[in-house]
């Protein structure tokens, strides 16, 4: 794959997507993705949403807040951590809690949307765009607890859910088909860092013009290849981290099998052992009952019939 010059997305999101002249570039992703025209008012600041210069694998936080005054959480993660969906939870209650202040009532509660794009393979699953949202559902009818029509009035919305935080998980790595619709273009994007001129999902042809390595700055520069580097080292760590749970893997499952193997074989010679021991027996108590009936004088065919011995048999006895 040819060198992008297009500036990667977890980058631009650091730098360049907070600059108000780029919202639009910001503004249409999350149409694509929230499949409504969203307009950003403004960034706002979380406590969480804090850079670390020490941690070049830091999630990057963006918090936005659209015209209609929902919040709009956006996150991406290059490092594996098991324990991410606990993050994402985590994110969006410390989210509400900021923004609750004192005093307020619980309808000032502002809707959240959690966007998660991650570069490890997060759950397990066959798509790569994920949406959560809260629903109640009744255990005896199964129906969908509804608001009512005060509730529909008073909060602007039409059910539970719409209340509640929803989130979205892009896996980036997941992401190997052809660009069909405009969130497989923002995909792409994405994961390759390149922009064909074909692709024209909302946002994509301004990111196409503005997020450009060349237009950077030397000292600007310096520092993006950097995290590029840093990516690359990561990359690298995740591959040999499980290459060698692989292998650690393939040699303890061949211990396994071998004990097993063993196991089975004891088992299976327990088994048999004691199929032929019996087998043995019977044919012991056979050739005895014969002896003891030849010993009385029974006739030769009599007793042939009565063990099923031949005559041969029965006169080596």
């Amino acid at each position: 794959m040819k060198e992008s010059n297009i500036i990667r997305f977890d980058w631009a999101i650091k730098r360049l997507l907070r600059d108000k002249a780029n919202f639009v570039v910001l503004e249409g992703f999350l149409t694509v993705l929230l499949g409504e025209k969203i307009t950003i008012r403004n960034l706002l600041e979380s406590e969480s949403n804090q850079e670390d210069p020490d941690d070049k694998f830091n999630r990057v936080d963006l918090l936005a807040e659209d015209s209609k005054g929902e919040l709009i959480l956006i996150e991406v993660q290059n490092n594996n951590e098991y324990a991410y969906f606990q993050r994402m939870l985590f994110g969006t209650s410390k989210l509400l809690t900021e923004y609750m202040h004192k005093g307020d009532r619980y309808n000032d509660i502002r809707k959240v949307y959690a966007i998660n794009i991650v570069y490890f393979s997060l759950g397990k699953g066959s798509d790569v765009v994920y949406h959560g949202r809260t629903e109640f559902r009744g255990i005896h009818e199964g129906d969908l607890l509804q608001l009512s029509s005060y509730q529909r009035k008073r909060f602007k919305v039409e059910g539970v859910g719409d209340l509640f935080p929803e989130y979205y998980i892009l896996r980036v790595d997941q992401f190997d088909q052809a660009a069909k619709t405009p969130l497989d273009e923002w995909m792409s994007y994405l994961k390759t860092s390149q922009i064909p001129p074909t692709a024209n999902a909302p946002g994509l042809p301004e990111a196409r013009q503005r997020l450009v390595i060349d237009q950077m700055t030397e000292g600007e520069r310096a520092a993006y290849y950097k995290h590029l580097d840093n990516i690359v080292i990561l990359q690298d760590n995740v591959e040999t981290e499980r290459e060698e749970g692989r292998m650690e893997g393939l040699e303890e499952g061949r211990e396994e099998g071998r004990k097993e193997g063993i196991k089975e074989g004891i088992k299976e010679g327990i088994k048999e052992g004691i199929k032929e021991g019996i087998k043995e027996g019977k044919a012991n108590a056979i050739r005895q009952t014969a002896s003891n009936m030849k010993a009385q004088g029974i006739p030769m065919a009599v007793i042939s019939q009565c063990t099923g011995l031949s005559e041969d048999e029965l006169q080596t006895l």
